[in-house]
């Protein structure tokens, strides 16, 4: 069983939350993302790596073995503005509200510096992130993209 360390964010069953950047299993989450995420197919490993290296990660990990289950990372300044993206959960735990979990420790991580907007785009998972208090932009029309859409 893993020890809790101050990296430690939250427990959800058989599983906890951690920013611990020494527990990421890196390989991991780019085997997840890059060939069953629908945003990150074909993701290179290295890109993958320099995204991890740029942001804050969070991992879900089962309490016994160590093994990493769920993933999220936030792209920050850490003052007023935050992208929540690459968030993952693995096959086999999903449905047990470990992706709900793992989002919550994110917006609970997040809530002491006072963020006035943290986004994240989803084509399938709007009930996941509602459940933490996401919500469609009240103005979509003024946000814009540069690059691929």
């Amino acid at each position: 069983m893993s020890e809790a360390n101050d990296h430690t964010l939250s427990v959800h069953g058989a599983y906890e939350v951690s920013t611990d950047p020494s527990r990421l299993d890196r390989e991991r989450v780019h085997h997840w993302l890059s060939t069953d995420a629908y945003w990150a197919l074909g993701r290179p490993r290295a890109t993958q790596d320099r995204a991890i290296d740029g942001s804050l990660n969070f991992g879900a990990y089962h309490r016994e073995t160590g093994e990493i289950a769920a993933y999220a990372r936030i792209i920050t300044d850490g003052t007023t503005f935050a992208w929540l993206c690459d968030v993952y959960v693995d096959r086999a735990a999903r449905g047990t509200g470990l992706g709900t979990a793992l989002v919550t420790a994110v917006r609970d991580h997040l809530e002491p510096f006072g963020l006035r907007r943290v986004l994240l785009a989803t084509a399938d998972a709007h009930g996941v992130y509602e459940k933490v208090g996401f919500k469609p932009l009240d103005e979509p029309s003024k946000w814009m993209a540069l690059g691929a859409s």
